[in-house]
C-alpha cells in the first residue's frame, strides 16, 4: 500500500506560500506557509498532519487490541499534541503526546493500560517518529 501527499511551494521559506493535496481529495490545496506553521493564520502545517495521522493510527490500533482481546469500545477520542523545537540544526519534531480517553465496557483500567501501551508502541506512526511519545489513556 502506498498513500500519496503532494505539497507544491512559491517563494523564500519566511515570505513564501505553498499548499498540500492529498490523493483522497481530503486535503486539496490546503493552505500552508510560514505563518500557518509558526504563528497562527488559518491554515495547516506538518506538525498539525502528523498530529491527526497519530491520533488516527493510534486510535485504529487501540480499537483492534480491544477487538483481538474481546471487547469493543463505545468511544475513543484521541488528541496528539506534536511538539516542533528549535536545537542546533534548526527544528525537529520532539515530542507527540497521546491523551485518550475511552468508554470500552467490561474491561478494567490494568488491562485497557496494557493494550493502549501495546497500540502506542506499534502503531505504524508511532515506528516511524523519532520523538519521545508519551501516553495518557484513562477510562471514564
Amino acid at each position: 500500500m502506498i498513500r500519496k501527499a503532494r505539497a507544491h511551494w512559491r517563494g523564500n521559506g519566511k515570505d513564501g506560500a505553498g499548499d498540500l493535496s492529498t490523493d483522497s481529495g481530503v486535503l486539496s490545496k490546503a493552505a500552508y506557509g510560514f505563518k500557518t506553521r509558526f504563528e497562527n493564520e488559518k491554515g495547516t502545517n506538518p506538525e498539525e498532519l502528523i498530529a491527526a495521522a497519530h491520533a488516527g493510527c493510534f486510535t485504529m490500533a487501540v480499537a483492534f487490541q480491544l477487538q483481538n482481546a474481546g471487547f469493543t469500545a463505545d468511544e475513543l477520542n484521541t488528541e496528539a499534541a506534536v511538539s516542533l523545537e528549535k536545537d542546533d540544526k534548526g527544528f525537529r519534531i520532539s515530542k507527540s503526546a497521546l491523551t485518550l480517553r475511552a468508554k470500552v465496557p467490561g474491561i478494567d483500567a490494568v488491562k485497557f493500560a496494557e493494550l493502549a501501551g501495546n497500540a502506542e508502541k506499534n502503531c505504524p506512526v508511532s515506528r516511524v517518529l523519532n520523538a519521545e511519545i508519551t501516553l495518557d489513556a484513562k477510562l471514564s
